[in-house]
């Protein structure tokens, strides 16, 4: 039997660091899968390069042992709950931008015995000296794990730090097709892609599928709320007609998110994504102080909070929904984006409007929620909440807005000063058949 490993999420740190990452950062893992596998490359802002777990956010009963070494020899250590370690990565006192990796093994994630895990990661300062770690760790809990966090219990993650969950499943049949990310649960194949390639059927096959474009970014409101990106264009043959599919090849386009706006400026359309006769819009930008009205798209871009009443950029029926107005009495306020479910809601005297809710799915084997739309921004108000489905937050710090899922096809967050607003999360397509 052989197995296969699918990428269920990502996420990149930005400006400013993060304490803590959360996987998946919305919704939870799938329990499809046999076992997990994180994948990091990282580096800490402070003097330390501990990175700390937790699963399910409960914080007891946790241990883990380590060996580690640098050459001349190798020590052990056993840590309890209080410093529950498991992977070692670069700090600030080594080589200025030199990132570590390391990799988490989970086995058995869902099943009702104690969870244990194993874990390589090394330290290097791009000079003379080089350390490798190898971790076992326990929680002693029977509860099936459904998210996963790393933390740092000082400093933070810096900025361009990556984290990647796969899940590990058996292919219990021969696939009928080659291409993208192939795993198999014994009823369907299914084969993923985060990103563009070739689905090459070996023979006529009847396929559904998933099929999301690339998330609008947030407007940058400048001295006003920018609007919440639009979420991508959301397809799919779950409820509908199935493809039918001959033994050929079929170019798979998966939609980039968009850039936010900075400065005052506007966002861009998302990336379309594309498989065989479907085309899913990518989802249109947030409105800027320049350019108040949200973009088009697949789902529309909120509308800024530069005039008295901002218009929304206007979502494709069938693909998702019209962002929400922006108003520019007392905060600024600017629109959410639209969601594959739900129109962004107007941003008000209160504050930005959230981002629509995306749509649920069980194409993968399970329910996952994608194509939410970013939150609205305002100057001095609450910030809009991104929407169910990897939309991201508004922000009004000038820092950079919380930029949409990767994968998802959510929106960016707008922003309400003169920082960035968040990116659009990247599009995905997904292709399945019976066995």
């Amino acid at each position: 039997m052989s197995t296969n490993m699918e990428l269920i999420t990502s996420v990149t740190v930005g400006s400013g660091g993060a304490a803590s990452v959360t996987l998946p950062a919305t919704g939870t893992i799938p329990q499809t899968y046999t076992d997990l596998k994180i994948v990091m490359s990282g580096r800490n802002t402070a003097a330390s390069g501990l990175v700390y777990f937790s699963f399910n956010g409960n914080t007891s009963n946790r241990s883990s042992r380590l060996l580690y070494g640098s050459g001349s020899g190798t020590s052990s250590v056993t840590y309890d709950n209080t410093d529950p370690r498991a992977m070692i990565m670069n700090e600030s006192g080594y080589t200025a931008n030199t990132f570590s990796s390391g990799e988490m093994y989970i086995p058995n994630y869902t099943g009702s015995n104690f969870k244990s895990f194993s874990a390589d990661s090394v330290q290097e300062t791009n000079a003379t000296t080089a350390f490798s770690y190898a971790m076992a760790g326990l929680w002693s809990n029977t509860a099936a794990i459904t998210t996963i966090t790393l933390s740092t219990p000082t400093g933070s993650f810096a900025e361009g730090s990556t984290f990647y969950l796969y899940g590990i499943s058996a292919v219990t049949s021969t696939p009928k097709a080659t291409g993208g990310i192939v795993s198999s649960d014994g009823t369907y194949n299914y084969h993923m892609f985060p990103f563009s390639g070739t689905f090459t059927p070996t023979q006529n096959i009847t396929a559904d599928y998933l099929v999301i474009a690339g998330g609008g970014g947030g407007g940058a409101g400048g001295a006003r709320g920018g609007g919440g990106g639009g979420a991508g264009g959301y397809r799919t043959s779950i409820g509908g007609s199935a493809l039918s599919l001959t033994a050929q090849a079929y170019v798979v386009t998966v939609g980039a998110g968009s850039a936010g706006g900075v400065g005052g400026s506007a966002a861009a359309q998302g990336g379309s994504s594309i498989f065989s006769t479907i085309t899913s819009t990518g989802g249109g930008g947030g409105g800027c102080e320049s350019t108040p009205p949200g973009q088009n798209g697949g789902s529309g871009g909120g509308g800024a909070g530069a005039t008295n009443v901002t218009a929304a950029g206007t979502g494709i029926a069938g693909q998702g929904n019209n962002g929400g107005i922006g108003f520019s009495f007392s905060n600024f306020s600017g629109g959410g984006g639209g969601g594959a479910s739900a129109i962004g809601a107007a941003g008000l005297t209160g504050g930005g409007g959230n981002g629509g809710a995306g749509t649920a799915n069980s194409i993968s084997g399970s329910s996952v929620t994608y194509a939410g739309g970013g939150g609205g921004a305002s100057y001095t108000g609450t910030q809009g909440s991104g929407g169910a489905g990897g939309g991201g937050g508004g922000s009004n710090t000038g820092g950079a807005s919380i930029n949409g899922t990767a994968n998802t096809g959510g929106g960016g967050g707008g922003q309400g000063l003169s920082g960035a607003g968040g990116n659009g999360g990247s599009g995905l397509v997904i292709i399945r058949y019976a066995i």
